[in-house]
């Protein structure tokens, strides 16, 4: 039987999209560096997705990074609908800046906010490495007009004036991890920088104390907070937005 004309045309889309999403992960293992990755490291990811009841390949993943804890969590997702459950957890190995954000170019600051991964780099000067979207559009607002500074990645090795590094053995899971996500069809994959994990801990208190010493620190670390609590509710991420001044508004 044939097909409807719209239907048969939906259906070319659909294959086309699929074979577009499969196409990222070939493109990306022509790079050695990643095709090294995959042979060391999917199957080791696939085991331990099994092992704790996650379909493989992941098809959704968050990453939640945490300045003063040095961490930055995986958490993954089958369907747009599922709650997100944490998959791995990686140590972050240096740290430049302080608890704040990043407002212009040579600050050394790691930037607090909302982020996605905006660029695959298979041949980082660090190893291989997961570039943000910084500046955003909050920090377009806020951030120095000129000079705002850029080039934020996720990447391997032990050094940083700004980034995240993971050292490059984990940097090769993420990066695997991160690929199979974007092969699976999902283009944004958000990433979230954190100043502590909010709580009553001492990092808390640390972070307490720098407000005061900057006020208009306050506002961010707010919204921060409010995301940060509504995705431990039900694990699923708020709605954000940013207004005219700046501001991250909370759904």
């Amino acid at each position: 039987m044939k097909l409807p004309f719209y239907m048969a045309i939906v259906c070319m889309c659909l294959l086309h999209a699929a074979d577009a999403q499969s196409s990222f992960v070939a493109m990306q293992k022509q790079y050695p560096r990643v095709a090294a990755a995959f042979k060391n490291k999917e199957d080791s990811l696939k085991i331990h997705a099994r092992a704790n009841g996650f379909s493989w390949p992941l098809k959704q993943v968050y990453f939640r990074a945490f300045k003063a804890e040095g961490k930055l969590e995986v958490w993954a997702r089958d369907f747009v609908l599922d709650s997100f459950r944490l998959f791995k957890t990686y140590s972050i190995c240096a740290m430049s800046g302080t608890l704040g954000p990043k407002r212009v170019s040579g600050d050394f600051q790691v930037p607090e906010g909302f982020y996605s991964i905006s660029e695959f780099n298979p041949n980082s000067t660090y190893h291989l490495s997961l570039g943000l979207n910084y500046p955003n559009a909050a920090d377009k607002i806020l951030s120095d007009k000129h000079q705002p500074g850029n080039d934020i990645y996720i990447h391997g090795a032990c050094v940083t004036i700004g980034c995240l590094p993971l050292q490059n053995d984990p940097v090769e899971e993420v990066y695997v991890l991160a690929t199979l996500a974007k092969g699976a069809g999902q283009d944004f994959i958000p990433v979230h920088i954190f100043p502590v994990k909010f709580g009553k801990t001492e990092r808390q208190l640390w972070l307490e104390t720098t407000i005061k010493d900057k006020p208009g620190y306050h506002k961010l670390v707010s919204s921060m907070e409010k995301a940060y609590q509504l995705f431990e509710q039900k694990h699923r991420l708020p709605v954000i937005t940013v207004n005219k001044q700046g501001d991250y508004l909370i759904f």
